[in-house]
């Protein structure tokens, strides 16, 4: 369990350097609204890696830190940005869901009620990255569509989860 918490928060490190890189391309087109949504979202993946490793060491574990792969840091289109996003989180949902199975395999019951948390944190993040998506399938090319967009993304708020939702 231990190496593969290490490995998830390297997973969840770089999830985040994946979406500032994000949120630097958008404001590199002028999409505000759209990096706004880019630095909540950052910020969501480091408060993960740091869960991650808050519990490693309260099992006794030790955290080792690894080298964090470079992100792309361009994209075609607002719609391919968030294509890639809804494709990570995909991709975290079965890293999550191996880590759950592991904690079963190893009777783990600790790790598996922490690891709870995420299962229903990564139905969230998948539904929200696709919500963005097929506002933007609506648009299509319409310039108006996207800066109203944009300026739904502006309004998102990064807030720490409650001690108790986080836990």
């Amino acid at each position: 369990m231990l190496v593969a918490f290490n490995k998830q928060i390297n997973a969840e490190m770089y999830s985040a350097y994946l979406y500032l890189a994000m949120e630097a391309y958008f404001q590199s087109i002028n999409l505000t609204g759209f990096a706004n949504w880019m630095r909540a979202q950052t910020q969501e993946e480091m408060m993960h890696a740091m869960k991650i490793y808050d519990f490693v060491f309260e099992r006794g574990g030790q955290v080792t830190l690894e080298a964090i792969d470079k992100p792309p840091f361009t994209w075609d289109s607002p719609l391919a940005a968030f294509k890639e996003v809804l494709k990570h989180e995909q991709h975290v949902t079965a890293l999550i869901n191996d880590l759950v199975d592991l904690a079963i395999k190893e009777k783990d019951h600790a790790s598996n009620i922490f690891l709870q948390w995420f299962v229903t944190e990564q139905v969230e993040e998948e539904a929200s990255a696709d919500a963005v998506i097929q506002r933007l399938k609506l648009t299509k090319d319409n310039a108006s569509g996207l800066f109203m967009i944009d300026a739904q993304l502006a309004q998102r708020i990064f807030t720490m989860p409650a001690a108790d939702e986080a836990a």
